[in-house]
């Protein structure tokens, strides 16, 4: 049989890498768009070791152009994509006061203008060959989180796009749902140590007391509720938001 084909965004490291292997054993070819091949070398590596084939697409997911000829790259050297994982974002920390429009927006195109080109590039394949999925990493930084507000509004914005993608996707096949990290130890949340001041050992301890399973998340955790989004039996699950935080949230 044909494996269905996934595209990860943001599939070079951290929570995309492992969502994009987890997708492998899953049984899913797997297309990793970054903004450099490069960054996907390890990632394709992982990939192929469960049997799959792997394709790496540089592109920055936030240009319009970039987007379609990335997934018509996917669509004519593996197949029409089946699986889209929006992954991809940035962080740019400040208070409001302090935030500048820059900031504002570089947050808001990748983390939330990327979900709308991605989905609107990909939508047409999976209608035409009778469905497919959409998942979307938002955070439980959507209820707010103080430095925050860019960051904040392009996750809560991922919510209601996603909500409206499985209104309009439903008659295609195509459900659409959002996996919401808490705290997961990535280099992005090692970095976000090191802006803080504090060591990012503190920012563990700090983390584990606000979770009721006592520790901190790993991208493989992530992967696991991808996952079970992503998979042909999960098409009555559709607009749905599934916080992965080891606590209650929402």
């Amino acid at each position: 049989m044909t494996r269905p084909v996934a595209i990860v965004t943001g599939g070079g490291r951290g929570i995309g890498a492992a969502i994009a292997a987890r997708l492998a054993e899953d049984g899913h070819d797997v297309a990793m768009l970054d903004l450099s091949e490069e960054a996907c070398r390890e990632s394709c590596a992982a990939v192929e070791a469960h049997g799959a084939r792997a394709l790496a697409v540089a592109a920055d997911v936030s240009d319009e152009d970039a987007v379609e000829r990335a997934i018509h790259q996917v669509s004519e050297t593996l197949a029409p994509p089946f699986v889209l994982i929006n992954n991809a974002g940035i962080l740019r920390d400040r208070t409001v006061t302090k935030m500048t429009l820059e900031d504002w927006t570089a947050v808001i195109d990748v983390n939330l203008k990327s979900v709308f080109l991605t989905s609107r590039a990909c939508i047409p394949h999976m209608a035409k060959n009778g469905g497919g999925r959409i998942v979307s990493l938002s955070s439980t930084a959507a209820l707010g989180t103080f430095g925050e507000a860019n960051y904040s509004a392009a996750k809560a914005g991922v919510i209601g796009l996603t909500k409206t993608l499985a209104l309009e996707g439903g008659r295609h096949g195509i459900t659409a749902n959002v996996v919401a990290p808490g705290f997961v130890v990535t280099e992005m949340t090692r970095a976000v140590a090191d802006r803080s001041g504090m060591t990012f050992e503190s920012l563990v301890e700090q983390m584990k007391r606000e979770t009721c399973v006592g520790r901190v998340g790993k991208p493989e955790d992530i992967a696991q509720a991808v996952s079970f989004f992503a998979d042909r039996r999960s098409s009555f699950i559709t607009g749905q938001v599934l916080f992965v935080a080891g606590a209650p949230r929402g």
